[in-house]
């Protein structure tokens, strides 16, 4: 398929100065389809939902609306499932094609609140269901919804997750209200490639859910990865995704100086992009080849990996006045400098170090403030007050600032 995937690397300094020692770089990686897919794979698509008792209510109300809404989104040829869960689990629809939707429709009515939580169990039954019609002819993907901790599964939950990222299937993990556990979440949607966010009111799972449904059906390439292959003494320091979201991916070592990165699936009108920063070895003045990328992926309706070679170069100059900032990547790099000051300020208040929380907090919001991003600084000030003060850090607080932060790309896109 040619020019399916249009992939770019933008400098975010250029010409560097020729100074004799190694500098840092940061180099923008972009992957996005340049058209729309071909032909949209159908969907084997199973929604698993937490119906426990603290879903009574606003939310249960809520989930229910999301969930019509997502029926009504589907195409005839796209399959659904629906399991619910409390502390025992309902395959409330099993695995079929959404032709009937009043039916479909009428099976969500019924779904009232009850019991427990054991995502366990709900897992398991959407991965049988999944099963179904796993295949290379459809996107299998599982939404999965929660508003609470589950007690003493969460390790079967990582290995059903990762035996669901072995075939192929996607988890979308969303987390409502504040008593869930982020890490759990994180994890399962790592696992597969997916995606895991935070749904602060029950009022907005039918954006959260429209959004998944939407990224599935846009899929226009699946299994995409970087390899970045550098020349000796360039040296890569970190590694992370700045759209669609902030993320830390690191780096997966293949050789002295090439580095892999899973990019996952690629949607249409939406970019996957990288921030890597790199240790620069000393060039003189000229244009030099400082790596190459490779980008392997498979179109969607293909079974044959593609991939996408490109040179990378990097100017060197002796004129002081020659160098360059790209505001748009080193806009990029702010946001992600924002998002590891977070991520350390989080770790340290896990580990009860209040001074390095409260010292990673302040310098965070000066960099949201000078980014524009008012709300999510006062907030992150106000915590960080809050924390010399000697009051604690709440749950909603954190998964606020937490995924408020890997969010902060998402207006650039948008």
């Amino acid at each position: 398929m040619p020019d399916a995937v249009k992939l770019t690397c933008t400098w975010g300094r250029e010409p560097l100065p020729v100074t004799g020692t190694p500098q840092v770089g940061y180099l923008l990686v972009e992957a996005m389809p340049a058209t729309p897919p071909a032909v949209a794979l159908p969907l084997n698509f199973c929604l698993v939902l937490d119906r426990s008792g603290s879903m009574q209510g606003a939310k249960l109300t809520s989930m229910k609306a999301a969930t019509r809404r997502l029926i009504e989104t589907l195409t005839p040829d796209d399959v659904v499932s629906l399991v619910i869960f409390d502390d025992t689990v309902q395959t409330l629809v099993p695995a079929t094609p959404a032709k009937d939707k009043a039916a479909l429709l009428a099976a969500v009515d019924t779904i009232t609140e009850l019991g427990g939580t054991a995502m366990s169990l709900g897992m398991q039954a959407g991965q049988a269901e999944l099963q179904k019609y796993a295949g290379t002819e459809r996107l299998s993907q599982m939404l999965l919804l929660t508003d609470g901790q589950t007690w003493g599964d969460e390790e079967l939950c990582r290995s059903i997750a990762r035996d669901l990222g072995t075939a192929g299937v996607r988890i979308t993990a969303l987390g409502l209200g504040a008593e869930w556990n982020e890490k759990l979440l994180d994890d399962l949607a790592e696992a597969t490639g997916g995606s895991s966010d935070y749904i602060a009111e029950a009022d907005q799972i039918t954006t959260f859910f429209q959004r998944t449904v939407q990224d599935a059906q846009g899929t226009a390439a699946t299994s995409a990865r970087l390899l970045l292959r550098l020349v000796r003494e360039a040296t890569p320091r970190a590694v992370h995704r700045a759209t669609p979201t902030i993320a830390n991916l690191g780096y997966q070592p293949i050789g002295e100086n090439e580095v892999a990165v899973r990019l996952g699936d690629l949607v249409f009108g939406q970019t996957n992009s990288l921030v890597v920063e790199l240790m620069i070895p000393p060039r003189v003045v000229g244009s030099f080849r400082i790596a190459q990328a490779e980008l392997h992926f498979t179109p969607v309706g293909q079974t044959q990996e593609e991939v996408l070679k490109q040179d990378v170069l990097l100017a060197f100059s002796s004129d002081p006045a020659a160098p360059a900032f790209s505001p748009r990547v080193m806009n990029l790099v702010e946001r992600v400098t924002a998002f590891k000051l977070q991520t350390r300020a989080l770790a340290d208040v896990e580990l009860g170090n209040t001074a390095g929380a409260t010292q990673k907090l302040r310098a965070a919001a000066t960099r949201l403030l000078d980014m524009g991003e008012l709300e999510l600084a006062k907030t992150t000030q106000l915590q960080a007050d809050q924390l010399e003060q000697g009051s604690g850090m709440s749950a909603e607080t954190q998964k606020e600032i937490r995924y408020a932060t890997r969010r902060l790309t998402q207006k650039l896109e948008e």
